[in-house]
């Protein structure tokens, strides 16, 4: 072990509306050291995503706020450089979720293996891992969608969004994007097959959405809510289904938004049902061996956003609330060994 400091990133202040710089703080800490049952984990892959916004303030949610001081949360690809549990030896790659730091201490009843010769590691913190879980437990059990049927997503190229099209039209369903960029919208359509994608910040959606799905609307993978979603309520067929799995467009808002008129959920008695990756865990293996073959196979691809640095989380998880990402976000904390 070269190092002999771990680097942290702490929640500093609670953010009000965006997050800023300064409401995180970049400390050296010892390394700390492993107890019985437990794994020394280096960091070499942070994921970002939406989710964290949420962590930093302290309204009620379906999980307890970071503490001011404390380490931001997140989910990580690491080396194992101790170990004290049976499972895991120095040397192996595990997924874990330490957080922002280039070196943390999980329980090993925690953590999952991660095979280098299946798939790149960093995978396991986006297609193979909780995006993609997400993707995909969130579509087929909440938006069922039947081959012919439409399927609309937001924040189509995300970790997220850019999965759940290709698992549609793998699913024989047309798929159709909603992005915030000409660039985004062209790699949805060329490189991933969506059928169609939208320019949100360029064209006027409600007639761009009627134009793109011309017999209406069965699945909303809703990753934002807001806007968007009170133009697609207005296109729904009869018996649509809605996952909701993000709130983008609220993450940062300072009081409560104003809400869509639901009243075309209840004439087209529609389903929106709320989506937590957790309540899915037992059914990972399912999801993996999926996932997996369609990588394989070469049905799914996927683009990564990688950020060199630790320290350069902070401005990149405040670039990722404004869409300036192409990809899943992740940040390279340290030397990747499987690529050297």
């Amino acid at each position: 072990m070269t190092n002999s400091t771990n680097q942290q990133i702490l929640l500093k202040s609670r953010p009000v509306g965006e997050p800023k710089e300064s409401d995180f703080a970049l400390v050296e800490t010892p390394i700390p050291e492993p107890g019985e049952g437990e794994v020394l984990n280096r960091t070499i892959y942070l994921s970002l995503d939406p989710y964290m916004r949420g962590r930093m303030s302290d309204h009620e949610s379906y999980a307890a706020p970071v503490e001011l001081g404390s380490v931001m949360v997140g989910g990580t690809v690491s080396q194992v450089m101790k170990s004290n549990h049976p499972q895991f030896s120095t040397g192996d790659f595990v997924l874990s979720y330490d957080g922002w730091q280039a070196y943390g201490v999980s329980k090993g009843e925690t953590l999952r293996s991660v095979d280098p010769n299946q798939a790149p590691i960093s995978y396991a913190l986006s297609v193979t891992g909780m995006p993609g879980m997400t993707a995909y437990f969130a579509l087929l059990d909440i938006g069922q969608p039947k081959s012919g049927e439409t399927v609309v997503v937001s924040a189509a190229t995300g970790a997220v969004g850019s999965v759940v099209g290709q698992i549609a039209k793998i699913k024989g369903c047309r798929a159709v994007g909603i992005v915030g960029s000409d660039a985004k919208s062209d790699y949805a359509v060329k490189e991933l097959g969506f059928d169609a994608c939208i320019n949100r910040k360029t064209q006027e959606l409600s007639s761009a959405l009627k134009a793109a799905c011309p017999n209406g609307i069965d699945v909303y993978f809703d990753n934002t809510a807001g806007p968007i979603l009170e133009v697609v309520l207005q296109q729904l067929n009869l018996g649509a289904r809605i996952p909701l799995v993000g709130l983008i467009s609220e993450y940062n808002a300072e009081s409560p938004p104003l809400g869509p008129n639901l009243m075309p959920l209840l004439v087209k008695r529609a389903l929106i049902k709320g989506f937590l990756v957790g309540d899915y865990r037992h059914r990972e293996p399912e999801f993996l061996n999926d996932v997996s073959q369609w990588l394989r196979e070469g049905k799914l691809k996927y683009k990564e956003d990688v950020v060199e640095g630790l320290e350069n989380a902070p401005q990149a998880f405040i670039g990722l609330l404004q869409g300036k990402n192409f990809g899943k976000l992740i940040v390279k904390v340290s030397d990747d060994p499987t690529k050297i």
